[in-house]
């Protein structure tokens, strides 16, 4: 018998919108097990596709297919070699970028990661851990890696009753991998970094940024220095922050092996805007690339506070004509609300900005319309005119 659930009306419209996730409030009635794939009926009884089930997360169903196309391991390896061959596309400057972008590749809750001749993959919920063996064999019979990494530890694992977990999946992967992106080489530890090593969806934002930036650079929040690293190349100086000793240690070793200066600082990037402001500290570049500070709604208040506190001492910091790049990878603060929340800054901060670009993730992390979910990095690049 066919795993099946049942969803109400309110779900039936919802997928017609073309949203593929049915939240467990609009699940009716389900013979199927979490992990199954399943048919998914309207409430008249009606197939309207297959998708992926989970019974512990609130999304309960995620849309593989819709009408009478079978959610089969065939249409699996239909989609990744169409995410293989978009990215190909688009002749990225990097031996490390994103492969298969989840939901935007209609490959819900599955992360696939470049880097060099190596794959991370991740998959973010019960149908897509079931299916990995699958995925894992279409992975290396289309790309020939030396090795798949499991970056299975996201905390989001935890929601859908999945382990987090750290493992090779097949051949072998090196504690470091060497990778380039524009001329910039780094060394990613893909068990232990970021997401799954780098973050690679503000590989463009990093390059457009180079275009702009000059003088004295401060890169905050800068990790492994991706923007420290490529502004380096052209500024008088640059001064990278980041909270974590470990990523401030490889900062100074990725700014050796690519033989630029970086002064790099462990330090609260809110602490130490203050200081550099008390200090009478001016810069002409100035880059904030903060973590997500709103990961739930209820969290959106305590971000903006956030996100106006370093956007306002930042341009009390920047000198006129200066740039500002400014970021926010949090998916609850809208576009629209985050440029309220920089312009808020600027009206405190008595000085006046305009837009030079407005920016998101790269194109190798598509956004997916009707889908707002996908759509979470928004990047400003602004100039300082007084």
């Amino acid at each position: 018998m066919i795993p099946t659930v049942t969803i109400s009306a309110r779900g039936e419209d919802r997928l017609r919108s073309g949203h593929p996730w049915i939240y467990r409030a609009d699940v009716a009635d389900v013979r199927a097990s979490g992990g199954d794939r399943v048919l998914v009926r309207g409430p008249r009884g009606r197939p309207l596709g297959q998708a992926l089930f989970s019974d512990r997360s609130q999304i309960a169903i995620r849309m593989l297919a819709y009408g009478e196309q079978a959610a089969d391991e065939a249409l699996i390896r239909q989609r990744i070699e169409a995410a293989i061959a978009f990215r190909q596309s688009l002749a990225i400057d990097a031996t490390a970028y994103r492969i298969v972008h989840g939901e935007a590749d209609l490959l819900p809750s599955l992360i696939v990661d470049r880097y060099g001749d190596y794959l991370v993959v991740q998959a973010l919920s019960q149908g897509m851990d079931r299916l990995l063996p699958v995925v894992v064999q279409t992975l290396g019979d289309l790309l020939r890696p030396r090795g798949i990494l499991a970056r299975n530890d996201p905390r989001s694992r935890l929601l859908e009753g999945l382990e987090q977990r750290v493992e090779v999946l097949a051949g072998d992967v090196p504690e470091s991998i060497d990778v380039s992106e524009g001329g910039i080489e780094y060394d990613v530890d893909v068990r232990r970094g970021q997401k799954t090593g780098l973050f690679l969806d503000q590989r463009e934002n990093r390059a457009a940024a180079s275009l702009y930036g000059r003088g004295r650079v401060l890169d905050c929040f800068s990790y492994n220095g991706g923007f420290a690293l490529r502004l380096a190349r052209t500024a008088r100086e640059t001064i990278a922050i980041d909270i974590s000793e470990d990523a401030v240690a490889r900062i100074r070793q990725n700014a050796g092996r690519n033989g630029v200066e970086i002064d790099a600082r462990v330090g609260n990037v809110f602490d130490d805007l203050r200081g550099l402001e008390r200090l009478r500290e001016r810069f002409d570049t100035i880059v904030l690339d903060p973590p997500a500070f709103a990961k739930t709604k209820a969290a959106v208040p305590k971000a903006t506070a956030g996100y106006k506190e370093i956007n306002l001492r930042a341009l009390k910091l920047l000198n006129t004509g200066g740039t500002l790049v400014t970021c926010s990878c949090s998916y609850n603060v809208s576009e629209a609300a985050f440029a309220e929340i920089v312009y808020d800054a600027a009206v405190d901060a008595q000085t006046h900005v305009t837009v030079v670009e407005k920016r998101m993730q790269g194109r190798d992390h598509p956004v997916l319309l009707g889908v707002p979910e996908t759509y979470y990095l928004k990047c400003f690049i602004l100039r300082k005119v007084a």
